[in-house]
């Protein structure tokens, strides 16, 4: 099991509160997606330049990029990620965009302006374990970055604070294609395994779940039953045991949006480790859907395939966008 950098630990900071989903009424509507915290123009061109001519047209070093998934593909991806200044304390509401480049600093593009997604729930959703956390994540850059070609890539990204652009330290990805393993993608077929229930383990919720208090309307429906006959929001999420702080988060916001989706939407949650204990390993539902990290949630139609997935954290309002292309 891949463990998040260090750097999550403390994500993340400050957010709005977003809410609805599913009804008829114009305010039961997911919200829209949040604006991009600034503008493409605001930002250095990219073209024909290195990563070192862009540190050179920004105004200094800045803050320490730290990506919040693990996986990209050759193709557009939903890029996650947070920044923290040396003291590792989390810069919020900066205008910031993600440039990639090749190995070698050369090939630079981009800017991909990136925006604000706020992890808050309403007070009723907010679990135990998070208010009790104080470094559970609250919110989330979010950028649309495409990667043109496989292979070994760099990440970096520009921040406009208190007037000034500041470049970040380069972050390293491997590029691989959509079908060279890993979880399935947008428009595969779900992994069929059975999810345990509560009647499968004689209503004791602690076997299934570290959140507190249990989510035990997540713990109802076998993945097995309901898939290829009902759209699906599964996540696997350990909220106790994750190492980045995300997993509570990110299961507070599947319940929220669980209570205003369409009731014939199943909601399950999965935990990670074997007897909830990290040194046991990974649980058989996890392996079988090949993840390397946590959390995940995947949302899938009613013929039982990926409609959307999500790697790390990601905003009520994300998921609720999500399941309406599905309901």
């Amino acid at each position: 099991m891949h463990r998040p950098l260090p750097f999550l630990l403390a994500l993340l900071a400050a957010g709005a509160l977003v809410a609805g989903c599913g009804g008829s009424k114009k305010s039961d509507r997911p919200p829209p997606q949040p604006e991009p915290t600034g503008q493409p123009a605001d930002f250095p061109s990219a073209g024909g330049k290195t990563l070192n001519d862009l540190a050179s047209m920004a105004d200094g070093q800045g803050p320490i990029l730290a990506p919040s998934v693990s996986l990209v593909h050759k193709g557009v991806n939903r890029y996650g990620f947070a920044l923290f200044d040396t003291a590792r304390k989390q810069i919020t509401g900066a205008e910031v965009a993600l440039y990639t480049a090749r190995a070698d600093g050369s090939g630079v593009r981009g800017p991909y302006v990136a925006r604000s997604e706020s992890l808050a729930v309403k007070p009723q959703f907010q679990s135990e374990t998070v208010a009790k956390d104080a470094s559970a994540a609250k919110s989330v850059y979010v950028a649309d970055v495409p990667f043109k070609r496989n292979g070994k890539q760099a990440v970096v990204a520009i921040a406009k604070l208190d007037g000034r652009l500041l470049v970040t330290n380069g972050f390293g990805v491997n590029v691989t294609p959509s079908n060279a393993g890993g979880p399935p993608g947008d428009g595969d077929k779900a992994i069929s395994v059975h999810t345990q229930t509560l009647t499968d383990v004689g209503g004791d919720a602690a076997q299934l779940d570290t959140r507190r208090p249990f989510a035990k309307d997540l713990l109802e429906t076998d993945l097995a039953d309901v898939l290829g006959k009902k759209p699906v929001v599964i996540t696997f999420a350990t909220p106790l045991l994750c190492a980045s702080r995300v997993c509570g988060p990110v299961v507070d916001i599947v319940e929220q949006v669980k209570a205003t989706a369409p009731k014939d939407v199943a909601f399950i949650h999965q935990e990670i480790y074997r007897d909830n204990t990290v040194n046991k390993g990974v649980r058989s539902q996890v392996a079988a859907w090949r993840l390397a990290s946590e959390p995940w949630t995947f949302v899938i139609d009613r013929s039982g395939r990926i409609s959307a997935r999500f790697e790390g954290a990601y905003s009520v309002g994300e998921l609720q966008r999500a399941v309406a292309k599905v309901a």
